[in-house]
């Protein structure tokens, strides 16, 4: 288990936002350095709009995507995470930073919106991506406390009962 430390995320100034760079690939890639990868993925706006959503196309490794950039819900917000450093200014290990067992991450940017690709068929609102996000609303709902109107029923008489 581990723990998130949100301070940084809360000054909208010191952490970077990466909205509208964040992407979603059909795909997995074994490399987590850096890289420019803006010399190599150029996504560019298509003319193509299905189901009031705009498409964009681009490729990677010789094939073809179609995507598109879709907001967060209301209230949420995406946040890349990092592995707080356990060494101080010294390079000792902090008193006060958790074991290996009990991790600690740190904010290191945010996203408002992200945009997915899909391989072989443009993107639309029957992706399944881009349907998880009815669990936004789905959860809400579930978790909303419950009124003694929403628990009044109508008997099979025709009279209402609790």
């Amino acid at each position: 288990m581990g723990t998130i430390d949100f301070r940084a995320a809360a000054d909208e100034n010191s952490i970077v936002d990466l909205s509208s760079q964040v992407h979603q690939l059909p795909c997995c890639i074994r490399f987590d350095g850096p890289v420019e990868v803006s010399h190599y993925f150029k996504p560019k706006s298509s003319d193509v709009e299905i189901d009031g959503v705009k498409t964009e196309e681009a490729h990677f490794r010789g094939r073809k995507l179609q995507g598109a950039t879709i907001s967060l819900p209301s209230g949420y917000s995406g946040f890349v995470l990092r592995q707080a450093s356990n060494l101080n200014a010294n390079g000792k290990r902090k008193a006060s930073m958790p074991t290996e067992d009990n991790q600690c991450w740190e904010v290191k940017a945010k996203f408002n919106n992200l945009t997915y690709w899909n391989h072989d068929s443009l993107p639309s609102k029957d992706d399944t991506f881009f349907r998880s996000f009815h669990w936004f609303s789905i959860a809400e709902a579930l978790h909303k406390p419950v009124k003694v109107e929403d628990l009044v029923a109508v008997s099979h008489g025709g009279k209402n009962k609790i």
